[in-house]
């Protein structure tokens, strides 16, 4: 397994669509056993592929608990299948948007379908924080980032502060 570099938005390929994989191979196994080794050395719960920068619908979550055993899910060409009208805010984070964090509202339940790392198809109800995360990752495979669900002020502020963010650490280096 290689530690993969995640990408740091405003990154041109954080917005940019992934395509289907079709089907998981190990080529495809290994990107999501990569990808899970990033996501859990960099403390997150769902790390999406382009933001590794591999344009393939694939994303790895995993919301347990820090005293609770790993419950890693592995999810390729996941598809939302159904929403529930009953939506939920809260506050959500990502990896590709260091230390920001800003309230979403989402759906509270999703329904979703997918190919897992055996190339099974399953289906899964998803609500609480799995819900979150998933309908999070989702999005980034359409080249939606979490600040795009908030107002063009607050996502403003957002930006600018990664961008003198990135600017002071590469004056610093």
């Amino acid at each position: 397994m290689t530690n993969l570099s995640i990408l740091v938005a405003p990154h041109p390929q954080l917005k940019q669509k992934a395509v289907a994989v079709g089907r998981v191979d190990d080529e495809v196994r290994r990107l999501m056993d990569s990808m899970l080794q990033t996501m859990y050395e960099a403390s997150g719960v769902g790390l999406a592929a382009p933001q590794v920068g591999v344009l393939k619908r694939v994303i790895v979550v995993d919301v347990s608990g820090p005293d609770q055993p790993a419950e890693p899910l592995r999810l390729a060409d996941p598809e939302i299948l159904w929403r529930s009208d009953d939506l939920v805010t809260g506050e959500e984070g990502c990896l590709s948007l260091p230390d920001q964090f800003a309230d979403v509202t989402r759906p509270s339940t999703v329904r979703i379908r997918f190919r897992d790392e055996h190339d099974q198809l399953q289906e899964i109800e998803a609500d609480g924080l799995l819900a979150k995360c998933v309908q999070h990752e989702i999005d980034h495979l359409e080249g939606i980032l979490f600040v795009d669900h908030l107002s063009a002020l607050k996502r403003g502020i957002i930006l600018r502060k990664l961008t003198k963010a990135r600017r002071q650490g590469a004056a610093a280096e």
